[in-house]
């Protein structure tokens, strides 16, 4: 017998759940589906993001050390990585200078661009043929 299982959600630790998912939301153009102090939601219909409160909690850094691996992080899509890097970073995210595989003032397309989200979980951006994802 085959059990049916499908992803319900994505959640991310946060220190301002709310901050955070205003952050997603409006660098996906996305919906707000849920919105309070300990946890908020995001989504598009298909897709759901949700934030929930960890006091005190503190993204690993970038990049990994041996003692705080970052466990996780969501990789986006893009048409455009110059263009998405710029809406990104005036949402309030960050360009380490640690990209891996190419120089961090090169951007091309299928090469996947770290930035840093307002509370320094990493994200990527990738443009990737439509045959892709």
């Amino acid at each position: 017998m085959t059990t049916s299982i499908e992803l319900l959600c994505f959640t991310v630790d946060s220190a301002n759940p709310k901050a955070l998912a205003e952050f997603y939301r409006a660098l996906l153009d996305w919906r707000l589906y849920h919105e309070q102090d300990a946890y908020s939601i995001i989504g598009n219909g298909s897709a759901v993001l949700g934030f929930t409160r960890v006091d005190g909690h503190v993204a690993a850094p970038w990049p990994d050390d041996p003692a705080h691996s970052k466990g996780a992080h969501i990789d986006l899509k893009v048409a455009d990585t110059a263009q998405a890097i710029a809406r990104a970073v005036e949402l309030g995210a960050t360009v380490p200078d640690f990209q891996p595989g190419h120089a961090p003032d090169r951007v091309s397309p299928n090469q996947w661009t770290v930035l840093l989200d307002p509370e320094g979980h990493p994200f990527c951006l990738v443009e990737l043929p439509e045959s892709i994802g």
